[in-house]
């Protein structure tokens, strides 16, 4: 799965003219529906005067499962919000919400020529933005000595791996994420580096945006 990394604040942004009609796309990152929703009304406040606002927004859900949600906003029914959410099902994309306005030119496209707008203001706006591949990671908790330091961040770099807290008392003690590929080889090699004295320990799951 990919995600977009743009913030609400400063989208991906990008757009096109059909038949006099201007169709505008803007993509961003969100982490639930209600971020989505949030978004598209801050769109709809930049463009008072736009006919229609569609967007799809596709989450992250429970047990692995994709939460999705879209609107045509007024025009016909599956012509707006349906292609906008096909092209990021087609980019396999979660945690993003993409928003098309239109400006209504005085021509009418038809159904068929709406959806080919929508989707193309959608795909415009995906390639405009900044992506992320997510990876599914193992977290650990490592207490090390401050000699230990050095090499054990290196072997972390090693698998990309990354550091996600430090607590420094007369110890240090990590919190550090491993890509779940590399789990296996991270804990053999942190075993082999430092003769079994340190030891990870798993403490969950996450996932993890790494920049494409």
């Amino acid at each position: 799965m990919q995600t977009i990394l743009d913030s609400a604040d400063r989208p991906a942004h990008d757009a096109f003219i059909e038949k006099k009609s201007e169709f505008i796309g803007d993509a961003c990152h969100i982490e639930s529906l209600d971020d989505a929703l949030a978004f598209v009304q801050t769109i709809r406040d930049l463009h008072p005067k736009a006919r229609h606002v569609a967007y799809a927004a596709v989450c992250g859900g429970s047990g692995g499962r994709l939460a999705e949600r879209m609107s045509d906003d007024g025009e016909p029914s599956g012509t707006a919000g349906k292609p906008i959410l096909d092209v990021l099902r087609a980019n396999e994309m979660t945690d993003c919400v993409v928003a098309v306005t239109r400006y209504f030119g005085g021509i009418l496209l038809g159904s068929g020529g709406l959806i080919r707008a929508y989707s193309t203001g959608a795909s415009i706006a995906v390639k405009a933005a900044s992506k992320a591949r997510i990876v599914p990671c193992r977290e650990y908790r490592v207490k090390l000595d401050y000699p230990q330091l050095g090499g054990f961040q290196n072997l972390l770099a090693s698998v990309e791996g990354e550091q996600a807290d430090a607590q420094y008392t007369d110890r240090v003690v990590l919190s550090v994420v491993v890509p779940m590929e590399h789990a296996g080889v991270f804990e053999a090699r942190v075993t082999e580096t430092f003769n079994a004295t340190v030891s990870p320990q798993p403490v969950g799951m996450s996932n993890r945006p790494v920049r494409l």
